[in-house]
């Protein structure tokens, strides 16, 4: 916001980058102090907009949001780039560690409502209720915001304890470890803008299962690169999980044409080339606009 401020008074370009999605996160729709918060930075946020040359965001939900409060011409797409090189030397053997010899499901992110642990947890204590999924193991892998100790209970009451591994805030080399290890991951978000988790897991050759909502459709192609379940459908989910773990060759291919679109599309060289291209095309505007006035 001081941002903008500056930006008006001194007659300098401004550009932004969206993290946050507005007023489309959950909590915006919820009661209490975090609605009255958002609130509060409402007429905040749209003099950023009205003020920015330009706003950056990763895909065309991000895109749709932002066009409700400024012209679209405004609003340039470049989607999240990946270091690929990052994620190719696996730093140790995961299963080796923490003596797994079953396979792995993996779920990596915050521990909040709105990712969606507690639909994961229902779908696994479905599949592993058949027998030939007995040797499937999830592992939970992430922070604590706010959800934690509803998670713990939900895995004892479930008595998951010996068929979960958690993690809490693993380092670098953890997860990547984690990513090499896992036949695919699951992505079970309510509300998700532009997730890097499955960019991540694609650069490993992994593929994942996301929830067919807001920006996760835009890196989770349907049957493509991995799958997608119908939003809080634990049936939905429990299903593509079991095709993937029954078809471990479709699960290999999906993760390979994961790994070809963050190649094309994903990667970090391509996002910082858009970035200076956007910096320097608005520069060049503000250099116009100076020698006419001169």
């Amino acid at each position: 916001f001081v941002s903008a401020i500056i930006s008006k008074f001194k007659k300098i370009p401004l550009i932004t980058s969206d993290q946050g999605g507005l007023f489309t996160h959950p909590d915006y729709q919820n009661r209490g102090k975090k609605r009255i918060l958002y609130k509060i930075q409402e007429p905040m946020i749209k003099f950023i907009i009205k003020q920015s040359e330009k706003i950056i965001v990763a895909n065309e939900y991000e895109q749709e949001i932002f066009s409700k409060y400024c012209d679209v011409k405004k609003i340039k797409i470049i989607p999240n780039g990946i270091d690929l090189n990052s994620f190719q030397n696996i730093p140790f053997n995961f299963k080796n560690k923490y003596k797994m010899k079953e396979k792995m499901i993996l779920f990596l992110g915050r521990f909040a409502k709105v990712k969606g642990i507690d639909i994961l947890l229902d779908a696994y204590t479905k599949l592993i209720k058949e027998n030939e999924f007995e040797n499937v193991k999830l592992v939970i892998m992430g922070a604590d915001f706010g959800y934690s100790k509803e998670m713990f209970e939900k895995i004892k009451k479930n008595n998951l304890d010996k068929r979960i591994k958690v993690i809490i805030k693993p380092d670098r080399k953890e997860v990547i470890a984690a990513y090499h290890a896992c036949e695919f991951l699951v992505l079970p978000s309510r509300w998700e803008m532009s997730p890097v988790t499955p960019l991540e897991g694609f650069a490993c050759k992994k593929t994942t299962i996301g929830s067919k909502i807001h920006g996760i459709p835009y890196v989770i192609k349907d049957n493509e690169n991995g799958f997608l379940f119908e939003n809080e459908n634990i049936d939905d989910l429990q299903k593509k999980m079991k095709e993937l773990l029954l078809n471990p060759i479709k699960c290999q291919k999906l993760g390979i044409k994961g790994y070809e679109m963050v190649e094309k599309k994903f990667n970090n060289n391509l996002m910082g080339e858009r970035i200076f291209d956007t910096y320097n095309s608005v520069l060049n505007l503000k250099s116009n606009m100076d020698n006419n006035e001169t």
